[in-house]
């Protein structure tokens, strides 16, 4: 199965939103389509950035990245109702690296 991992900025929380409801509903959404495999909360250049590791199931190369950018943009969704988001990055692991689709 191939493994994918998006990487999303959180630029703040919506009012009334504890923190940890950013990662719950970045959980959520993903699992409700794949497994997901690790999640944590990093700081890149000072700013809280999700970083979410999931399998889509095997199919044709084409058809898994475009289903890993379809469930990662279903999962910024879920997060924007509880936060403002920044970039979002989609990867995919080729041969022990990981790189952007």
């Amino acid at each position: 199965m191939p493994s994918f991992q998006t990487r999303l900025k959180i630029t703040g929380l919506k009012p009334g939103n504890p923190p940890e409801a950013v990662m719950a509903a970045a959980v959520e959404a993903l699992e409700s389509r794949h497994h997901v495999e690790s999640n944590q909360l990093e700081l890149a250049g000072g700013v809280p950035q999700l970083n979410l590791r999931f399998l889509v199931d095997a199919t044709a190369y084409s058809a898994e990245n475009s289903q890993a950018l379809t469930s990662a943009a279903m999962m910024r969704d879920a997060v924007e109702r509880v936060a403002v988001t920044g970039n979002l990055i989609v990867l995919r692991r080729n041969r022990g690296r990981w790189a952007p689709i």
